[in-house]
């Protein structure tokens, strides 16, 4: 499925847009970053970005719906800009979320201040799979707060329209996270009077 977007590209164009930027040097690190998705005869035919993208597509590591993976990989490998450019190809066309997605930044920053090393349970409650745990881990070692916020990111990328506020409550409710959840109730509420 090729959807149009603003500007008429679709998601295999962007794919080969990424694809053409990349170094031999950064194509060889995704491929070290993959070793565990795609086994090792099939790695070593690959010799151009597009065709490792080929290769997740098949595996359904990317897709139009979920760039999270292709996302990770060009953070890990030092290329914020083409991640960037990625997340605003699926942004939606539709800028009426916007207000629920700003209030769902807020709720991220109040959860990664308060939550500490049981950042996982709360995770876990909200149905991010392991293996995307895992992965956000490995890319962000030592640094919780990051690996925190990446979880939450893609639990709205996964949950799409089911991101929301009332949903992260209740699962710090369900944490026993009650005083983050009280902090991040509160701070909305002030947030939501004045929009």
């Amino acid at each position: 499925m090729q959807r149009t977007r603003a500007g008429v590209e679709t998601f295999p164009a962007m794919l080969l847009r990424i694809s053409n930027k990349l170094s031999d040097k950064e194509l060889d690190d995704m491929k070290f970053l993959c070793q565990k998705k795609i086994v090792k005869k099939k790695l070593e035919t690959i010799t151009v970005p597009i065709h490792l993208f080929r290769h997740l597509q098949e595996l359904v590591e990317i897709s139009e719906d979920d760039v999270s993976f292709l996302v990770e990989l060009l953070n890990t490998i030092n290329r914020p800009d083409l991640a960037q450019e990625v997340e605003n190809f699926q942004e939606p066309q539709s800028r009426a979320d916007d207000g629920e997605r700003d209030h769902l930044d807020q709720a991220f920053d109040i959860i990664c201040d308060n939550v500490g090393k049981d950042w996982k349970k709360l995770i876990r409650t909200l149905g991010v799979p392991e293996p995307t745990v895992d992965r956000v881990i490995y890319a962000n070692p030592n640094n919780l707060q990051e690996q925190l916020r990446q979880c939450l990111n893609e639990w709205r990328k996964k949950r799409k329209d089911g991101a929301t506020i009332s949903a992260l409550v209740q699962a710090l409710e369900n944490c026993r996270m009650r005083l983050v959840s009280e902090r991040l109730t509160e701070a909305i509420n002030l947030s939501h009077g004045s929009s």
